[in-house]
């Protein structure tokens, strides 16, 4: 791992926690006014950059980043310091292909779907249907199911077959907007993601976090696929239950 941090003020909390360099601040939850109090994992980023000191930083993709403050926050003491090592991996993650948000939220749901309560699965499964349709509407035409989703619903048949109703009841079928699942549905299938996994009866919810931040930063790194010219929307917003 290369670091390369612009010097720190002095008094700042540091420590060699899991392989962290010295000068590196410890990363803790939430936000933090500036390194002397702590960081968090996209305030450390922001200072990586060169950015002013923020956990909403210009250099990473806003879902990215939702996924890496979830995953910071949400991870426990212990196992947070293991995160350090991926900072650097979100600084020049921007982009503005839509399938980022795709990609992201259906990792994010998949992650969480086999192990979350059953009222989460729900949310989660509504998600997944959304994330079909924004691919469909990207696409410009019908699009496979992904694997790792049919093999996530197979898990959550009744969340499965709960979403289809409520896809019904609310007109969901109509063609998504990408821009309001990139600005709405996307985060909120995120959020509802990472607290399901972190409260989940699992012995090991800070692996499945670290290992869904991984798995987003390597989404934001693949390949942008290409875009159907643009059609009419209907105008009809996305709707995701918000029980979580």
């Amino acid at each position: 791992m290369s670091w390369s941090l612009p010097l720190l003020p002095r008094g700042v909390r540091t420590g060699r926690g899991a392989g962290a360099p010295d000068g590196v601040p410890l990363l803790s939850r939430g936000r933090h006014r500036g390194p002397r109090q702590g960081a968090c994992f996209m305030e450390l980023a922001s200072h990586l950059a060169g950015e002013p000191w923020s956990d909403h930083p210009a250099c990473t993709h806003p879902l990215l980043a939702a996924v890496a403050r979830d995953v910071n926050d949400r991870t426990s003491d212990a196992a947070r310091p293991l995160l350090l090592e991926l900072v650097p991996s979100v600084v020049g993650s921007r982009g503005e292909d839509p399938w980022i948000d795709v990609r992201i939220a259906r990792l994010a749901a998949v992650a969480a779907l086999p192990v979350v309560a059953e009222e989460r699965q729900r949310v989660l499964a509504v998600g997944l249907l959304s994330t079909e349709r924004v691919a469909a509407r990207l696409a410009g035409g019908a699009v496979r199911r992904d694997a790792a989703v049919a093999a996530a619903l197979r898990q959550a048949p009744g969340a499965e077959r709960w979403a289809e109703r409520f896809a019904r009841l609310h007109g969901q079928d109509a063609d998504a907007a990408p821009a309001q699942f990139r600005r709405v549905v996307a985060p909120r299938i995120v959020a509802c993601a990472t607290e399901g996994i972190a409260r989940a009866c699992v012995p090991d919810a800070d692996r499945r976090l670290r290992e869904l931040l991984t798995a987003a930063i390597e989404a934001c790194a693949a390949r942008p696929q290409p875009r159907a010219a643009s059609a009419p929307v209907a105008a009809r917003e996305h709707q995701v239950p918000s029980a979580c």
